[in-house]
């Protein structure tokens, strides 16, 4: 806990920007009969049937101090998928950082090893090279500031029945274009200090 909170305590430094990473998932649920919009007087309607279409996965990943995030919707959520989004992380949104400073949550796919089942050695190794990783706590996943984006992304955008996957990738791309255009940043201020203050629970006794 401590190490992550550290991280985010320092100074923002261009060339290590600090992204945070998490993924979740969305139904894809289609009307069986149109839904009727609201009129003066009376909210809108939709039928409480639906049709399922599967499922898919959203990787999210934000850098808090830029006001920054992109987001990868996924037919599953495998280390291949994992170590895919990371070399986009790497190769695409940040190519000219020294390394990415990256906090992830425990998720067994949340690991280097992702990278040598994706590509070959020299490939994951190159990318591994450009990231220094922190890890959350287990059952600390709280401290994953990705965590309060995807709190966001659920309810401004994904609170409704979207009903494929092409629908899913429009509104998605629409929500994370107007909060960069917006460049929404997060202001994060729970501190080491605060953690030995408050969670004392988590630190052993000393007599």
């Amino acid at each position: 806990m401590e190490d992550v909170l550290a991280v985010y305590a320092r100074p923002v430094d261009p060339r290590r920007p600090l992204v945070c990473f998490d993924e979740a998932g969305k139904d894809l649920k289609a009307h069986t009969r149109p839904p009727q919009p609201a009129v003066p007087g009376r909210a809108g309607r939709e039928d409480s049937h639906y049709t399922r279409a599967g499922s898919r996965n959203l990787f999210l990943a934000c850098a808090p101090h830029l006001g920054w995030r992109q987001i990868a919707v996924t037919a599953h959520r495998t280390a291949r998928d994992f170590a895919h989004a990371l070399r986009a992380l790497v190769d695409q949104a940040f190519p000219a950082a020294a390394r990415i400073v990256l906090v992830t949550d425990n998720l067994h796919i949340h690991r280097p090893a992702a990278l040598y089942q994706a590509f070959p050695p020299a490939e994951a190794w190159r990318i591994l090279e450009r990231i220094e990783w922190h890890y959350t706590p287990t059952h600390g996943s709280w401290l994953n500031m990705a965590e309060l984006e995807l709190s966001v992304l659920a309810r401004q955008c994904l609170d409704r029945r979207i009903p494929d996957q092409a629908t899913l990738e429009t509104e998605v791309a629409a929500w994370v274009a107007a909060r960069n255009a917006e460049r929404l940043t997060t202001a994060w201020h729970f501190t080491k200090e605060d953690a030995r203050t408050r969670l004392l629970w988590l630190y052993p006794c000393h007599v």
